[in-house]
């Protein structure tokens, strides 16, 4: 059962520490996908994903996310065989190179096994665990952190799926029922993490609520990441087309989500974000 609780204190990977509410951590995304959003083909070799991965790292990276499925609305999903030949020997490329964290973006049970025998240490399942039903008894079995995010329906879907009668309530109450399932399957309460899902089943105006009511969210006893990366809401208020250049807007959504004390910001531009996250967090964490 879940109370309300503190987070716990910290994660100890690959010799990196995660302290809980003492600074905010940045999830750096590397996709190694032909079609994500703002960064579809850019990244979809080894050569060209290690070297994005070193950037990364360089930048003030804390956990290096890889991800060969994209997420972005109407994509298309891909079979089991092309997402495990995209993302394994990135893992493997990287890990063999530097001691980064990585979480492998994936919500197969079978690609989380794959990465985490590769070398990756966390698994990040946007349908919160429930696409996969094996899923959590290979994350238990693992024994690794998890990461669950809200969604509704599918990215072919979800935005078709975007009505609900009480947005922070629902949410809460779907990523609460995810954490218990997960315990329930043998994952220790203190490897979760939970994620409202900007972007996902939300339309612009609930993904701005989402970031207003935050804190609410402390109330389920878990970290909390969020990922408001170059997403549509901040196009549509900066009336900017191009994902790319949407930095400046991504860095004042990061700066209410760490005033909302989110503990994981999963991100692109993590140079430009590292700066935002030293000065926000000396604002709000001290």
């Amino acid at each position: 059962m879940v109370t309300e609780s503190s987070p716990p204190s910290s994660w100890n990977l690959r010799n990196h520490e995660f302290r809980w509410g003492k600074r905010t951590y940045l999830m750096g995304i590397l996709n190694v996908t032909p079609d994500s959003f703002s960064d579809g083909g850019q990244f979809n070799t080894v050569e060209a994903a290690l070297t994005q991965a070193r950037f990364l790292v360089t930048s003030g990276t804390d956990i290096l996310d890889i991800g060969g499925q994209s997420t972005r609305p109407q994509a298309a999903e891909i079979g089991l065989d092309e997402e495990l030949n995209r993302v394994i020997p990135v893992i493997k490329a990287v890990r063999q190179e530097m001691d980064i964290p990585i979480s492998i973006d994936t919500t197969r049970a079978a690609v989380a096994r794959a990465a985490i025998a590769a070398g990756a240490d966390v698994v990040n399942d946007i349908s919160g665990a429930t696409y996969d039903p094996a899923m959590l008894s290979a994350v238990a079995e693992l024994g690794v952190p998890l990461i669950l995010m809200h969604i509704r329906g599918t990215p072919q879907t979800m935005q078709q799926m975007t009505d609900y009668e009480d947005l922070i309530g629902e949410i809460m109450s779907f990523l609460k029922q995810r954490v218990e399932a997960a315990i329930a399957h043998g994952i220790a309460p203190s490897k979760l993490v939970i994620d409202p899902g900007i972007g996902f089943a939300k339309t612009y105006d609930q993904n701005l609520e989402i970031l207003r009511r935050l804190p609410e969210f402390q109330s389920l006893g878990c970290p909390i990441l969020v990922g408001p990366s170059r997403k549509s809401f901040i196009g549509h208020i900066l009336e900017q087309p191009d994902p790319k250049q949407r930095v400046w807007g991504t860095a004042a959504a990061c700066c209410a989500a760490i005033a909302g004390m989110t503990d994981i910001l999963r991100v692109h531009d993590v140079q430009a974000m590292r700066d935002v996250c030293r000065v926000a967090d000396a604002i709000w964490r001290q």
